[in-house]
């Protein structure tokens, strides 16, 4: 039987910095460091990120703020900023980009795949906590802020989508802030693992599909698809380019709370009985409105803006979110749950099986599995890597599958947390 940590006893002491401001500065500080050092050429630091994933530092280097008590994640009102302004300007500037007749062109396998990896996450998380509460039931039944349940649609979101999602994730369900620490962590390392699997398979990708008897032409022209697209929009950006970027994010940002403050009255009022399906929740809407309109420019000429770094503007705004969050986290709080893990590693060998066997059954290359799943799990920031394992000019199509899962992150995620909340 596993023993489930217990909220320790809360020592009021007065942090060393109350100012937002100071403490914005020096978050900001911990994030340059972390993008310095990760594209530094020097031996220590190449060495170094090869085995402690760049995010995990933007989650961990805030949160030893908070565990030491240099600042107080609890009162200070950044997260809160990041989270209803920067969170949904970052999704619409992460999904402008999608190119849905792009990722048609993939071929049907691809996309097979990525939403074989999706519905693997989707249910895959519900069997886990089944599985695990048979010898742990204490799991179940937990009301609050602090139960299992709402802590795994925190992963969801972060394997279906990306951080963005997984933030949302947070709010719409309502986690609390010490079962998302153990969460957060369980979602790097295990992701983080496997994306090593794929790594080490890339490797002997030709030997592995030519025992599946897969088709590998399709990747050929692929890969000049890619490196045609590529050409033809990319270019340095310019000080107009930028603001028009920011003022789309933001832009939208601003009718997403206006449509959330009008929609939200209207289902509490006539409909009632949806407040368990996040249909109250004025943050939900928000997210709902801003990758809704992020789509639909995706289909006009704003999705040109991607090429001068719509999704790179989108990404500081993200991982500015990202560090207000580990701000509000303590990091003790894994050592005292494991059990964690154990759901986590559950989660990500259902999801990794029924990807082996659709992968399997329908003879699709070695590539396709591995980046659709990469896409789902690991997102834009590590869907490339394992893309251009395979080859070089095949990393964008990593891009192209991740941006995919931040479109359907926040629908899927939600989706899983349903059946969790049913279940826990």
């Amino acid at each position: 039987m596993f023993a489930l940590s217990t909220t320790p006893e809360v020592v009021e002491q007065t942090p060393l910095l109350t100012n937002d401001a100071t403490v914005l500065g020096i978050i900001a500080i911990m994030l340059g460091l972390v993008f310095y050092t990760a594209q530094s050429k020097v031996t220590f630091w190449k060495n170094f990120y090869r085995f402690v994933p760049a995010v995990l530092l933007c989650y961990f280097l805030p949160s030893l703020l908070n565990t030491f008590g240099v600042i107080d994640g609890e009162s200070s009102q950044l997260y809160y900023v990041a989270s209803r302004y920067l969170l949904p300007a970052c999704l619409v500037l992460l999904t402008i980009s999608v190119d849905l007749k792009a990722i048609a062109r993939l071929g049907n396998k691809a996309v097979i795949l990525f939403l074989t990896g999706t519905i693997g996450i989707v249910v895959g998380g519900p069997i886990a906590l089944l599985i695990v509460s048979s010898i742990a039931p204490e799991l179940l039944g937990v009301s609050g802020p602090e139960a299992v349940w709402r802590g795994m649609t925190t992963v969801a979101g972060s394997w279906i989508g990306g951080s963005a999602n997984q933030a949302a994730m947070k709010e719409i369900y309502g986690a609390g802030d010490q079962i998302f620490s153990a969460m957060v962590t369980v979602d790097v390392i295990v992701a983080n693992l496997w994306m090593a699997v794929l790594l080490v398979m890339s490797a002997n990708a030709s030997n592995i599909d030519k025992k599946t008897g897969a088709d590998t032409s399709a990747i050929v022209d692929l890969k000049e698809k890619v490196e045609q697209f590529h050409a033809k929009h990319g270019r340095i950006a310019t000080l107009s380019d930028i603001m028009i970027i920011v003022a789309v994010g933001l832009g939208v940002t601003g009718f997403a709370h206006l449509f959330a403050d009008n929609i939200t009255p209207y289902f509490i009022e006539n409909f009632p009985g949806l407040a368990k399906f996040s249909f109250h929740s004025k943050f939900f809407w928000m997210i709902v409105f801003a990758s809704t309109v992020g789509i639909a420019l995706s289909f006009t000429k704003a999705r040109e803006l991607e090429g001068v770094g719509a999704s790179k503007v989108g990404s500081a705004f993200l991982y500015i979110l990202i560090a207000t969050i580990g701000m509000k986290m303590d990091v003790t709080m894994i050592l005292d749950a494991p059990i964690y893990f154990i759901i986590g590693a559950i989660w990500m060998i259902i999801h990794a099986s029924l990807m082996l066997i659709v992968a399997k059954i329908i003879k699709a290359p070695l590539f396709y599995m591995a980046v659709g799943s990469q896409a789902n799990v690991g997102g834009a920031a590590s869907a490339p890597i394992v893309a251009s394992a395979f080859h070089p000019s095949l990393a964008p199509v990593g891009v192209l599958l991740a941006v995919l899962g931040y479109t359907i992150g926040t629908y899927m995620a939600w989706l899983c947390g349903q059946i969790l909340q049913a279940i826990g």
